[in-house]
């Protein structure tokens, strides 16, 4: 029997075909739980190529119905309270029960200069990175609580343990973040129910390659070289894979975490948190 079997897990954000999210899915689906992937209903450009999120679920869901496991995509934007409902309704529809969260939808916007950042970015930077996991750990829990318990595990960064120039509002909301996992962490453990934050550290995904080019830009730079500014402070001096982040959440969605709660679990390769 493998650790998951019968579970169910929520993914946000799970389009990227180099994201955290869709890792995170197929290393929960590899354990035996039945995913329910889930993100915005627009268009994303990867490589120069235009892709409509809903077709790179698709493509999910296929990958991994081809290894046995069960999946459904979902359209979900987590800053809409009805969105958020719909998704819930459609989770309990398809598998009955809910135990796993995996709050990984996040956004990049407002990434500036302290004082270039306008509060139109950084109210988007809040509604995606810090109510956007709120508002999916309150419609989750009451069904974790029918279930006996459950896990909630939010996605921060190095942006929750520390900070660095140029990600104020995310860097804000990430620290958010860590204290949003903490507060459930404290209420709910009563009801069998952890949370906890994974703190990923330079990853290779398009996301954290777009934030290089940004700054090579910024800098005036050649990315090669912004690259290696970056890593520099990495002990293993490179930037992780998704799948190492994946293999953190499911360490603390399996049973082998049934007493670890309200941590923040750095995979981070080795990067100092700064200030």
């Amino acid at each position: 029997m493998r650790p998951l079997d019968c579970k169910t897990a929520i993914v946000t954000g799970a389009s990227a075909p180099h994201g955290i999210g869709r890792e995170t899915a197929l290393r929960l689906a590899q354990d035996g739980a039945r995913l329910v992937v889930a993100d915005l209903d627009d268009t994303v450009t990867l490589n120069g190529q235009t892709h409509r999120r809903t077709d790179l679920l698709g493509d999910l869901v296929s990958e991994i119905a081809a290894t046995g496991g069960e999946a459904i995509a979902v359209t979900l934007d987590v800053t809409s309270e009805e969105s958020v409902a719909a998704c819930i309704a459609k989770t309990l529809d398809a598998f009955g029960r809910i135990d796993i969260l995996v709050n990984n939808a996040a956004t990049l916007a407002g990434s500036d200069n302290f004082l270039s950042t306008t509060p139109a970015q950084w109210d988007i930077s809040f509604r995606v990175n810090l109510l956007g996991p709120m508002m999916m750990a309150q419609a989750v829990i009451p069904e974790m609580r029918k279930a006996g318990g459950g896990r909630i595990i939010n996605m921060g960064s190095t942006g929750s343990l520390g900070a660095e120039p140029g990600f104020g509002a995310y860097t804000a909301m990430k620290h958010g973040l860590t204290g949003l996992s903490k507060t459930i962490a404290a209420e709910f453990g009563v009801d069998g129910i952890l949370c906890n934050t994974v703190c990923p550290g330079y990853i290779a995904t398009d996301m954290h390659m777009a934030a290089n080019t940004r700054l090579a830009a910024e800098n005036d730079i050649p990315l090669e070289d912004m690259k290696a500014r970056r890593y520099a402070a990495v002990a293993l001096r490179d930037a992780g894979r998704p799948a190492d982040v994946a293999n953190a959440v499911a360490y603390l969605a399996g049973p082998q975490a049934a007493y670890v709660t309200g941590i923040n679990l750095p995979v981070t390769g080795g990067v100092p948190a700064g200030i």
